[in-house]
């Protein structure tokens, strides 16, 4: 039996094709380290919409961006590399978790040949701020992960948030898939661990060269217009404790 509230799915927008792609996920979590290192790199790169992902689970709000409306989850495409980015303007509820998972892997998995998620973890001094450890749902991600410099987290561990759902969908579908936990400030939008992401093992792993630079200069302006959207976030978590909303490893 179903325990989904609505249908949720994939809508392209493009005769674009693409296949064979890197997708890097970049929906908002703590720090909001994946939207904003997600968001560069689709800028970066001059992504073009591909679709988008409706569903009745998502707050019902009209996002928009330079006097234009346009859906809040939207997917990126483009073929110098062959990348996808998954974005949000909202916290995605848990309700949506479930669903918009198996979205992904039934309806966009031919277009990716793997997937990178991304989720911020508390840091627990400053020293540990931008520090990345990976997850590999196979063998082979293990050893890109491993060739790219970026450390496997020790020990047993819980990924929890809509991040762990999608990591748990793709290992249950055997589509590959790893997850790059970098330590970031739990109160505030975090730029700077965004900036560690992407060249501390995004860059290695997708073998592209991404200009963080306006991360640095712009860091004050990107929490300002991040942090409605990460108290949302805070809220939903708050709201609910079904499952840990953030990495746990002991």
């Amino acid at each position: 039996m179903s325990h989904d509230s609505s249908p949720t799915q994939f809508e392209r927008t493009t005769d674009r094709t693409i296949d064979s792609a890197t997708l890097i996920e970049g929906l908002p979590g703590l720090g909001m380290v994946a939207s904003i290192a997600v968001d560069r790199i689709t800028t970066q790169l001059g992504l073009e919409r591909y679709g988008t992902i409706a569903s009745d689970d998502v707050p019902p709000v009209a996002s928009f961006d330079e006097g234009r409306v346009r859906s809040p989850v939207r997917v990126y495409g483009g073929t110098n590399p062959d990348v996808l980015t998954l974005q949000s303007d909202v916290p995605i509820p848990p309700n949506a978790f479930r669903p918009l998972s198996r979205c992904v892997v039934t309806e966009l998995a031919d277009l990716f040949d793997r997937a990178v998620f991304l989720a911020g973890a508390p840091a627990e001094s400053e020293s540990q701020l931008g520090e990345v450890v990976g997850v590999a749902t196979t063998d082979s991600l293990e050893a890109e992960l491993a060739d790219a410099g970026v450390t496997l987290a020790e020990g047993p561990g819980v990924i929890g948030g809509v991040t762990g759902a999608l990591l748990k969908a793709c290992y249950d579908a055997d589509v590959p898939a790893m997850i790059l936990v970098v330590r970031s400030n739990p109160y505030i939008p975090d730029p700077g661990a965004a900036e560690a992401v992407i060249e501390t093992a995004l860059e290695p792993l997708v073998a592209f060269d991404i200009d963080t630079t306006e991360l640095r200069e712009r860091a004050e302006e990107i929490q300002r217009q991040m942090q409605q959207v990460a108290e949302q976030l805070q809220q939903y978590q708050q709201e609910s404790r079904q499952q840990p909303a953030t990495p746990m490893f002991q």
